[in-house]
C-alpha cells in the first residue's frame, strides 16, 4: 500500500478512519500519490473490520481545490491515468459498505468537488464551497458528478454549475440538497465528530444494507457516467482549448477558447 505525506491516515477511538488530505499549501489538489493513496486506503477499509466508519477531510483551509494542474505543459502531464484514478475513488467511496462522511472544512472543487459529494453524509463548514471548475479549464465534469450532482439537485442546477463554473457556497448548497449537513465554522468540528460517533455505534449490516439500496436508487446512472466521462475528458485533453485552459490558469488570465 503506498505511503505518502500527501495523505494522513489515522484509525481513532470509535473505528473512525480519517483520511485527512494533506498538501495545504496547494489547498489539498490531488497529486498521482495522493489519489492512489486514497483509492487504496479506502479499498483497505471495506474489508476491514476495525472500520466502521470512513470519514474524508482536509488540512488548511480548503478541502480540496481538485487535480493538481500547476506548473508549465500542465496539459501534456495531465492524462487519461489522471481519470481512471478519480473513477478508482469514486467507485472506492460508493462501493464501500461502511459510511463515508466528507467533512467538508473549505472549498471543495473540480475532483474535490466530485469525491466528497459522492460520499454517504457531506457536512459543510460554513466558510466551504461547492465547485465544478472543469469548464473553465476547457474540460467536462468527470469523478461522477454528472450523475451525482444531477441526482442531488435536479438537471437545472446540476447544468448552472457544470456549465457556468459557478460556486455554490456552503449555504447555497445546504438549501439545494446538495449537502446533508451544515454548521458554523465553530461549530463543525464538534458536528463531524458527533456524527461521526453515532455512524460508528449503528449496526454495520443495516448501515451497508441500507447504503446498498439508496445508491441502487439514486446512482443508476453512475457507472455510465464514469465511462462517459473518461471517454468525454480523453477526447477534451487533446484539444487546444485545454491547454490554453490550464496555460491560463497558471497565468492567471482569462482563457481564449477557440474551440479546437
Amino acid at each position: 500500500m503506498l505511503e505518502t505525506d500527501d495523505l494522513l491516515v489515522e484509525l481513532r477511538e470509535g473505528a473512525a478512519l480519517w483520511l485527512t488530505f494533506n498538501r495545504p499549501e496547494v489547498f489539498n489538489a490531488f497529486s498521482g500519490e495522493l489519489s492512489v493513496a486514497l483509492a487504496e486506503r479506502l479499498e483497505d477499509a471495506a474489508a476491514n473490520d476495525e472500520v466502521r466508519v470512513v470519514v474524508l477531510t482536509g488540512t488548511g483551509a480548503a478541502f480540496s481545490a481538485g487535480a493538481d494542474i500547476s506548473g508549465e505543459d500542465a496539459h501534456e502531464r495531465f492524462d487519461v491515468r489522471a481519470l481512471d484514478a478519480a473513477n478508482r475513488i469514486i467507485r472506492a467511496v460508493t462501493g464501500c459498505p461502511k459510511p463515508v462522511l466528507a467533512a467538508v472544512n473549505g472549498v471543495a472543487a473540480g475532483v474535490g468537488c466530485s469525491t466528497a459529494l459522492a460520499a454517504d453524509l457531506v457536512v459543510a463548514a460554513e466558510s466551504a464551497s461547492f465547485l465544478l471548475a472543469f469548464a473553465r479549464i476547457g474540460l467536462m465534469p468527470d469523478g461522477g458528478t454528472s450523475a451525482t450532482v444531477a441526482a442531488a439537485i435536479g438537471r437545472a442546477r446540476a447544468m448552472r454549475m457544470a456549465l457556468l463554473a459557478e460556486p455554490l457556497t456552503a449555504q447555497e448548497a445546504y438549501d439545494a440538497g446538495l449537502v446533508s449537513h451544515l454548521a458554523t465554522d465553530e461549530e463543525f468540528p464538534a458536528l463531524v465528530e458527533t456524527l461521526v460517533r453515532r455512524l460508528g455505534q449503528g449496526a454495520p449490516l443495516a448501515q451497508a444494507a441500507t447504503k446498498k439500496a439508496v445508491n441502487a436508487a439514486t446512482l443508476t446512472q453512475l457507472e455510465p457516467a464514469l465511462e462517459r466521462e473518461r471517454t468525454g475528458q480523453t477526447i477534451l485533453l487533446r484539444t487546444h482549448d485545454v491547454a490554453e485552459g490550464m496555460r491560463a490558469f497558471n497565468e492567471q488570465r482569462r482563457p481564449h477558447f477557440r474551440g479546437q
